[in-house]
């Protein structure tokens, strides 16, 4: 059975994103005062003693969106209300009802499910005695809670339970893999997540920036539940420092990053690389994420001529960091090739979660330092490598017992992980290598040898 579906809708700054938050006890919707922060359906699975539903946070409800969205997020709204069990119908009890709350309550009346009135940023007890006139919204007595202080949190979750009772879903399955989309503005991040969802999940615009929040997507591919992370696009730092909705933005897409299992870094066919690409490729580089190149816009490349490998020399050249990535090219608009990114996704989170045998990883070695032995570091001498041993998985981790770990350099580094990608089935996910005195492990186990005997 799916899960319920709870909507939240009202007019903009009533509280909306801030009650999503408050309710998921974490932050998940960007709250700022500007109004029509929120333009896409942000949603969160919410449990409550064993109950579990859906939560969709949604624009707000006649916002006179600057970059002539209006349309575009009512229909965001529309399409929230289409799948929902109840929806939560939030007002501002300081400004009483408003004209746009009449019209959010003309919206709500037509639908057949059950509608809460929530009247928010009651932030002291007096404020509940200033709800009078919200009775004639026509939904009953309304539930006072303020979100920003999570006064009445518990009061609210109680009653979203206690009108879902008949319809509570199932368990929800733990998705086996997080897809981070990535990239700069316009790049087709928001058209690609629609084209595998099979519907408008976020909105899509020739405007920049359209998309603010990091707006989790939940999909099925051949039976299993995958996350699809849309982010917004990113911009040159500078640019973001003195706007806070921007600012939060960042913040989101680097965590989204952060929490992925794979990273799929779309960049515009039609564009060079840019120093944005460059600190995003550095970014997900360090972070160690398995990545694929995702060349979007094929279809509109300049060069008809070019062919795949050019691309391939050229992304090794200005984003040296993500050697290891594999590159598709798609055109999400049309959804070509877009099913074989997520094929791709598959085999790289299959290489991050590869466990080797110390035998085998071993041999491995034994074959790389014999290929070519590494020179010695002044005032250190040339490292000597005893043995190693996978220690962990995503992204997979090997740990060397060498006789000084300060003495194998970064050429011979990147040398002997590259050679590891060759002999293990780690060819197109990063490597994080680790060194450590074969000294201080003798002296551990000489340690606990003594313990034993004592």
């Amino acid at each position: 059975m799916a899960l319920p579906v709870v909507a939240i809708v009202g007019r903009p700054n009533v509280g909306k994103s801030s009650l999503l938050n408050t309710l998921a006890k974490r932050m998940i919707s960007i709250v700022d005062p500007t109004a029509g922060v929120t333009r896409d359906r942000v949603s969160t699975i919410i449990e409550d003693k064993g109950r579990y539903y859906e939560l969709v946070d949604t624009g707000g409800y006649g916002i006179e969106d600057h970059d002539n969205l209006t349309a575009h997020v009512e229909n965001q709204i529309k399409q929230a209300l289409a799948r929902a069990q109840l929806a939560l119908f939030v007002v501002d009890v300081r400004e009483g009802v408003m004209p746009l709350d009449q019209q959010v309550a003309q919206l709500l009346r037509k639908q057949p499910f059950n509608v809460l009135l929530v009247a928010n940023k009651a932030d002291t007890p007096r404020m509940e005695n200033m709800g009078g006139e919200l009775y004639k919204l026509g939904f009953g007595e309304p539930l006072y809670v303020s979100a920003l202080h999570g006064h009445n949190r518990d009061a609210l979750a109680m009653e979203i339970v206690k009108r879902l009772a008949d319809t509570v879903g199932e368990v929800p399955p733990d998705p086996v893999m997080h897809i981070a989309v990535v990239g700069k503005r316009n790049a087709g991040k928001s058209t690609f997540i629609n084209s595998l969802a099979g519907e408008e999940r976020v909105i899509v615009s020739e405007v920049p920036g359209i998309t603010r929040d990091a707006i989790d997507v939940r999909i099925e591919k051949d039976g299993r539940s995958l996350v699809l992370i849309d982010t917004a696009g990113l911009r040159k730092k500078s640019k973001t420092v003195n706007d806070s909705i921007e600012f939060y933005s960042y913040t989101r897409a680097t965590r989204s990053v952060r929490r992925a299992d794979v990273v799929l870094f779309f960049i515009d066919a039609t564009l060079e690389v840019s120093q944005v690409d460059k600190k995003l490729a550095h970014f997900i580089a360090e972070e160690h994420k398995p990545c694929i190149l995702v060349v979007n816009k094929w279809d509109l490349a300049k060069d008809a001529n070019v062919v795949t490998d050019d691309y391939a020399n050229y992304f090794s050249k200005l984003l040296p960091g993500l050697g290891y990535a594999p590159i598709c090219f798609i055109t999400a608009k049309d959804g070509k090739n877009t099913q074989s990114v997520l094929d791709l996704a598959k085999e790289l989170f299959k290489q991050a979660t590869t466990e080797i045998p110390t035998g085998r990883l071993n041999k491995a070695i034994e074959i790389i330092t014999h290929e070519r032995v590494p020179s010695a570091r002044k005032k250190i001498g040339r490292p000597k490598i005893y043995y190693g041993a996978q220690v962990a998985t995503r992204p997979p981790t090997i740990l060397l017992f060498v006789n000084n770990p300060n003495s194998m350099d970064e050429n011979y580094r990147r040398f002997f992980i590259n050679r590891l990608r060759d002999l293990l089935p780690f060819s197109e996910v990063p490597i994080r290598l680790l060194l450590r005195s074969h000294h201080d492990k003798t002296k551990n186990q000489t340690k606990q040898n003594g313990r034993n005997k004592g």
